[in-house]
């Protein structure tokens, strides 16, 4: 079953890098009055937006992006692209333009920040395992998460990722 999922998303992961390459640019419309909900851990208050039922996809916006992925005209809308099989999970970056999520992303692990509240938000829905999505910047936070939770990540998609150290 994993195997079978794990192709699926690679095949449409792949569609979606190829469709993504040949567009011009991101487009995001702001996040203030969009539908989700809010988990705090500490100073960190995170917002963010579910939809679908099936196995998780945590899809992660490229940079300075929001949990409203269905604003996105371009590559795609990943939540009306996924959440008829997936259950989409999309949270706001800390401190995103236009974003409801906020907290101090500290300088000497400002990647690992980041992978805290990705895994803090999956815990938070109890979500045990999951496929992840990312976008531009998304990447490099996935291939953290990868370091950070290997049992927890069973697919991960890096569309048209930006470097890493």
């Amino acid at each position: 079953m994993v195997d079978l999922f794990r192709r699926k998303l690679l095949k449409t992961g792949a569609a979606a890098t190829a469709i993504a390459a040949a567009r011009n640019a991101f487009t995001q419309q702001p996040a203030q009055g969009a539908a989700g909900s809010f988990f705090e851990k500490g100073p960190v208050r995170i917002h963010y937006q579910e939809a679908g039922r099936g196995f998780p996809l945590l899809i992660i916006p490229g940079g300075g992006l929001n949990s409203a992925l269905t604003g996105l005209k371009n590559p795609f809308d990943t939540f009306g692209e996924f959440q008829g099989e997936y259950r989409c999970v999309a949270a706001d970056l800390r401190n995103a333009n236009n974003g409801q999520s906020s907290g101090p992303v500290e300088a000497d692990r400002s990647w690992d920040s980041h992978a805290d509240d990705q895994l803090a938000l999956m815990d938070h829905l109890r979500i045990d395992k999951f496929a992840v999505m990312g976008f531009c910047i998304g990447g490099p936070f996935i291939w953290n998460l990868l370091k950070r939770a290997p049992n927890r990540v069973v697919a991960a998609v890096l569309a048209q990722p930006v470097g890493f150290r």
